[in-house]
């Protein structure tokens, strides 16, 4: 998920389109969150980690 927000980033960044830039930083905030709660033990999505 981080991996598909940054090259949302890159590309909205280089065609100059701004919802991809938003959505972008949207899944890098999410996959970051997620990659947290995994790594000190949380379940998420029935998994006991996540990457």
């Amino acid at each position: 998920m981080i991996v598909l927000g940054v090259i949302l980033l890159i590309i909205g960044y280089i065609a100059g389109i701004s919802i991809l830039w938003t959505l972008g930083i949207i899944l890098i905030v999410i996959g970051a969150i997620l990659w947290i709660l995994g790594s000190v033990g949380h379940a998420v999505g029935g998994r006991n980690h996540y990457w």
